[in-house]
């Protein structure tokens, strides 16, 4: 679960990590024919070369007339009459549901646009992803023309909702919680509760869209963009994309050559490590990053009252967890009041270690505090964050169900439950608050296979990739890979960081600078750079 901030009260989704969208709300012819063409099988029984089924005409969508309005669906729509006062305009684009049979139903993606003002040095479109998967850009123009500083107005920027998220065509799986993800609990039969759990999640998913679920993929996200991109009458997009957006990206310069400009990939994710149990691959950075926090809770113990040392507070937390998992504490007064058990608190944990700063920091202090106070019998009032994160954790307060419909319908996973549970022994004594997590169950061991084989990158494609060393959700490891996979990509690595998403959310000004000097130029640096935290 990947996503370009840490999970807080505006940003409860977690990520690749669980989805996690910072400051912004929590809230992209015939010419795709011959990408398409690779796709579409072929008849097995023919012994010598075939000829290629025809692909599918698409110019009706490529070539459709986009109805720009405002933003606002009614008076209660406070984040569409934000976009209305900064002067973004939206519209529907309208997409086939099953792009191999596009005269079939359609599917409509909802796009925002922020115009270019500098129209006489205009530059072209940029489009907007914000990682999730299943993470909404519609409001995001506004913010990242901030980021963009003096280049921003040279660019139409294009926040869009990818197919069944946000304002788009909805999917909603029925699910009773906010996210599926988990741990599997200190015990064999708190994991075989997780068995069942993820499983209902699955089946609940299948019954409300057994028609839906098979066209929820990224490649088809990618496919929307390119219609987006001809929608838009460009010849040529940009592209902006953080956490699991980085892998979007990457699929659409592999299945759109030339279709694509200025590429920035912010928190980049190998295209092997992204997979339904993506959070293995991160154990080990997120072990790092809970430590780099633990030390400095223990720096104001005097606040939090967790320890005095790092282990002191880590051994606060694994007290914690195990009476939880005697009985479930009850946290919180009423009428926000819940019930918090050993596979739900490292859910906590993972939230907010992605964002190395001294207010995400104080709010995992404040929570864990909490916590402490209800292991003692001494439940305590809610702050609204918290509230709003145990709502998302526990309740149904939004649709569930599209980020593990986007990762299910992308790379199937292991179906036996006994090899999560094989892993989940194995890791528990080196990573033991947060293993149980990494390595738990989840409703893709109960999904249908996937309908396409997953997007192989076998195309240069000149990217600027930007990275923390102690990114926690998409590892600098997998940065560096997908940098070796692009050769004509560049680097920028920021030192000292255990942050996930930097580009305009970190305040870093020697990334953000990196970024639009080449947002500016389309000109990539002549070598990797490196910016210090």
């Amino acid at each position: 679960m990947t996503g370009p901030g840490p999970v807080t009260a505006s940003n409860p989704a977690p990520t690749s990590s669980p989805a996690p969208v910072s400051r912004r709300t929590v809230r992209r012819s015939a010419t795709a024919a011959l990408a398409l063409a690779a796709c579409l099988v072929t008849s097995p029984g023919l012994a010598h070369a075939t000829t290629p089924a025809p692909a599918p005409d698409l110019s009706r969508y490529y070539h459709q007339h986009l109805t720009w309005g405002r933003c606002a669906t009614g008076p209660d729509d406070a984040a569409g009459r934000d976009l209305d006062r900064a002067g973004v305009q939206c519209a529907d684009v309208t997409v086939p549901l099953d792009y191999t049979a596009p005269q079939g139903r359609t599917i409509t993606i909802a796009v925002s646009r922020l115009k270019a003002t500098d129209t006489r040095h205009r530059i072209g479109a940029i489009l907007l992803n914000n990682g999730g998967p299943g993470g909404p850009a519609l409001s995001s123009p506004p913010d990242i023309r901030t980021a963009m500083k003096k280049v921003g107005p040279r660019y139409d920027i294009i926040g869009f909702d990818p197919r069944f998220v946000g304002r788009s065509t909805p999917l909603n799986c029925g699910w009773p919680v906010g996210t599926h993800f988990r741990a599997a609990g200190l015990s064999r039969a708190s994991f075989e509760r997780q068995v069942a759990f993820q499983k209902s999640l699955a089946d609940r998913c299948r019954a409300a869209a057994p028609t839906v679920l098979p066209h929820i993929s990224t490649r088809n996200t990618a496919r929307d963009m390119d219609v987006v991109r001809g929608a838009l009458g460009e010849r040529k997009i940009s592209y902006l994309g953080y956490s699991y957006g980085t892998y979007l990206g990457t699929v659409y310069t592999q299945m759109f050559p030339g279709r694509y400009d200025r590429v920035v990939l912010d928190g980049a994710l190998a295209p092997d490590d992204y997979t339904p149990r993506q959070l293995r691959y991160a154990i080990a950075e997120n072990d790092r990053a809970l430590a780099a926090w633990a030390d400095w809770a223990a720096r104001r113990d005097a606040t939090y009252h967790l320890g005095r040392t790092r282990a002191q507070v880590l051994a606060t937390i694994g007290r914690v967890l195990e009476t939880s998992a005697r009985h479930p504490l009850t946290i919180g007064t009423a009428p926000e009041r819940y019930r918090i058990d050993d596979t739900q608190i490292p859910f906590l944990l993972f939230a907010a270690i992605s964002d190395d700063t001294d207010r995400t920091r104080a709010v995992l202090g404040e929570q864990l505090s909490v916590l402490v106070k209800a292991a003692a019998g001494q439940p305590t009032r809610l702050s609204p964050e918290f509230v709003q994160l145990l709502r998302f954790l526990q309740t149904d307060d939004e649709p569930g169900g599209v980020q593990a419909a986007i990762m299910c319908g992308d790379k199937p996973a292991p179906r036996d439950p006994e090899v999560y549970w094989r892993d989940i022994q194995r890791d528990r004594a080196k990573h033991p608050l947060l293993g149980p997590m990494a390595d738990n169950i989840g409703p893709c061991a109960f999904w249908d296979r996937p309908r396409e084989e997953p997007t192989q990158v076998r195309r240069d494609a000149p990217a600027l990739i930007v990275a923390a060393t102690g990114d926690p959700r998409t590892t600098y490891r997998s940065s560096l890979a997908l940098h070796g996979l692009l050769p004509s990509s560049r680097l920028v690595t920021l030192k000292g960081a255990n942050r996930h998403a930097l580009y305009g959310e970190y305040g870093n000004a020697c990334v953000d600078a990196k970024v639009n000097r080449y947002l500016a130029t389309g000109k990539l640096p002549a070598a990797d750079e490196t910016c210090v935290k």
